[in-house]
């Protein structure tokens, strides 16, 4: 078994909410134990019975129902708690009981905002009444291109609160890649921002803002937040379109005054969020998220897995273009303030996010494991230079944490700190398998699956794969948050392709895993075509957008490269069109292309150039294939390509082991 390097104390272990809740539903559901492997045996043996005991445990506001559960013909079909209803909002609003501050969000200068619970109640409020005069409700959508800001926060809830949809991505998007996601779903409502700022850079959006409002169909307002103007850095609005009516935040909102927010209830299932994958195999996928199944999947995390509690104070490093945001939003829901920070984790140094933490006495830590293994490279001690007694845990995400992030951590960071690694995806807005507060830590290991989550290791039979084989992570029961449906998908085709090709019946994530011998996981990088350079996921249609529509570059393929450290490189192959060379000034160009276009992620550390690219029968790209061959593994099945003989172009082009950054 790999070493503990965490375990928490009898008392910390039995003071947690997820100790008490064990033996809460030890004495009203009569298990005979409450050790966690038990419970979570039960939970997913009992899903009707865990999720309505988690309704009633956390306290949600509105009317439960019955029946708990009613099981369809297959794993997407069934419904949770069908009956009861509720308003996503209201849950995470709290009553006027809850004092102090509920979000702080601080800009990358230092610039801070902060809101508390009655002001946040009271600009919901606004938002919802502006929204209504605008006639936005239930079966509407509102679109956000926005920052990780107080006015996204505001806006989602407001949107909440009246029964629409939300959906949000974030300002370093490409006007390509935010119109191939907002396009879609329809929006009645736009909001934007004039700018940014990212790693001391002023970035203007009001002429992208323009460009993207005229070409959305069907849209009736657009609203500017005046970002840049409240950082003090600019705000000219510049050009506005004449396509829709243009209007402020401000002046949007109307005038202020002190009448609350009705909260009106909903079914479980109502539409919340509309998230996009990554676009890996086409134009992203619009997954649709229901309301109740977000907010117990949420409140579960937090409270049970987290140990989140009324006056914690909770920081997550993301934008609001990742399903990360919506998961710190809901932090709310458990009376905890919220902390924002917009800009560069890196701006004006490595240590900048634990000046955060240190100012902000932040509770969780929530960053990537990438940037652990940046801030371990630039020798940055926490230990040594910062104050972080409030902290309690630290979560990571977005790539597999590899031992020596976890050596890191309790030898840098603070030694009686909750390391937990946490791993599930914008499908289901939430995790499959993360921290367990009463667990030990050990090194390199996800401490295991989480409540309601039958999550298992399958082999290429369709069963469970032997303990330390490498197979597919996959849930084998339902839970609350699978999507309502993919948007623009009749009859439900695509969305049963995406999660029940591989093995009919069973949710197969995409990700590669072991299950190990202490019980925990090792998430070992995806399955599929994903890229994932720096723990943050990105597709290659977005790529192949943009280098495609040039003429210098007949056709090209991207694989993610594995270079140590559980990170991979974004390395782009081109096949030059006719008479035209791969020189300096040309990947120049494709790197300025895909910047623009899509974002500063997409774009590749490393461009080559190759004869010819393989295809599938089909006329696909061999995508996988590719990468199979470039990192001197077999491709099990050539037969399915076009163009075999093309493979060679590509032996041994990144060196015969990972290249080391």
């Amino acid at each position: 078994m790999a070493e503990v390097v965490w375990r928490p104390s009898p008392e910390r272990a039995a003071e947690s909410q997820l100790h008490r809740f064990a033996e809460w539903v030890a004495t009203v559901h009569g298990l005979d134990s409450t050790d966690y492997a038990d419970v979570h045996r039960w939970s997913v043996e009992n899903p009707g019975e865990f999720w309505a005991a988690a309704w009633d445990w956390f306290g949600v506001v509105g009317e439960r129902g019955e029946p708990t559960v009613e099981e369809g013909d297959d794993f997407a079909d069934t419904r949770f708690l069908p009956g009861a209803e509720l308003n996503f909002a209201e849950n995470l609003l709290g009553g006027d009981d809850r004092e102090g501050e509920a979000i702080v969000a601080v800009s990358e200068s230092g610039r801070r905002r902060s809101l508390s619970w009655g002001e946040l109640r009271s600009a919901v409020a606004r938002v919802a009444r502006a929204l209504e005069r605008e006639g936005v409700g239930p079966g509407d959508r509102v679109a956000a291109w926005l920052p990780n800001i107080v006015e996204t926060v505001v806006l989602m809830l407001g949107t909440a609160a009246v029964g629409a949809t939300f959906s949000s991505g974030s300002p370093d998007f490409g006007v390509d890649g935010i119109v191939d996601r907002f396009s879609q779903i329809g929006p009645k409502l736009l909001v934007g921002v004039d700018g940014y700022t990212y790693n001391g850079r002023v970035i203007s959006r009001s002429a992208e803002l323009d460009e993207v409002a005229s070409r959305l169909d069907g849209l009736q307002r657009v609203v500017v937040v005046p970002y840049l103007e409240q950082l003090g850095v600019g705000g000219d609005r510049g050009p506005e379109s004449d396509a829709v009516g243009v209007i402020g935040w401000e002046k949007w909102l109307g005038p202020v005054d002190s009448e609350a927010v009705s909260f009106r209830r909903f079914p479980f299932d109502q539409p919340l969020y509309i998230l996009f994958s990554s676009g890996t195999t086409g134009i992203p996928k619009c997954m649709v998220h229901r309301a109740g199944g977000i907010l117990l999947q949420h409140l579960k995390e937090h409270r049970l897995h987290c140990d989140i509690r009324p006056g914690d104070r909770v920081f997550y490093f993301t934008t609001a273009g990742w399903m990360m945001w919506n998961w710190l939003a809901s932090v709310l829901g458990s009376g905890a303030t919220i902390v924002l920070y917009d800009g560069s984790p890196f701006h004006p140094g490595p240590q900048r996010l634990f000046d955060l933490a240190e100012q902000e006495r932040v509770t969780l830590f929530g960053i990537s494991a990438k940037y652990l293994e940046a801030v371990a490279k630039a020798g940055v001690v926490p230990l040594e230079s910062h104050d972080l007694g409030a902290l309690r845990m630290i979560c990571s995400t977005g790539s597999p944490l590899v031992a020596e992030g976890y050596r890191y951590v309790y030898e840098h960071v603070k030694p009686d700190v909750h390391l937990a690694s946490i791993s599930g995806g914008t499908d289901l807005c939430g995790c499959f398998v993360g921290g367990i507060p009463t667990e030990p830590v050990r090194e390199g290991e996800i401490q295991g699956p989480m409540l309601g989550m039958a999550t298992e290791v399958w082999d290429e039979n369709g069963g469970p794969a032997e303990i330390g084989r490498r197979g597919e992570l996959v849930c084998t029961r339902p839970f609350p948050s699978v999507p309502l449906r993919f948007e623009n998908d009749p009859g439900g085709e695509r969305f049963h392709r995406s999660y029940f090709e591989r093995f009919p019946g069973v949710w197969a994530q995409g990700d590669f895993a072991v299950r190990t011998e202490s019980g925990g996981f090792e998430i070992l990088g995806r399955s599929d075509a994903t890229l994932n350079p720096g723990g943050v996921r990105i597709g290659t249609a977005e790529i192949y957008r943009q280098v495609d529509s040039m003429d210098e570059v007949a056709e090209s393929v991207v694989i993610g490269h594995e270079i140590g450290g559980g990170d991979t490189e974004v390395v782009l192959f081109v096949r030059t069109a006719e008479g035209v060379e791969l020189s300096e000034e040309l990947q120049a160009a494709i790197r300025s292309r895909i910047r623009t276009g899509a974002s500063p992620r997409h774009v590749p550390a490393r461009i080559l150039e190759v004869g010819d690219i393989p295809r599938t029968r089909s006329g696909k790209l061999a995508e996988l294939a590719v990468r199979e061959v470039v990192h001197g593994r077999p491709v099990e099945n050539t037969s399915a390509l076009a163009n075999p003989e093309a493979l060679e172009h590509f032996v041994g082009r990144l060196g015969d082991r990972p290249r080391e950054n």
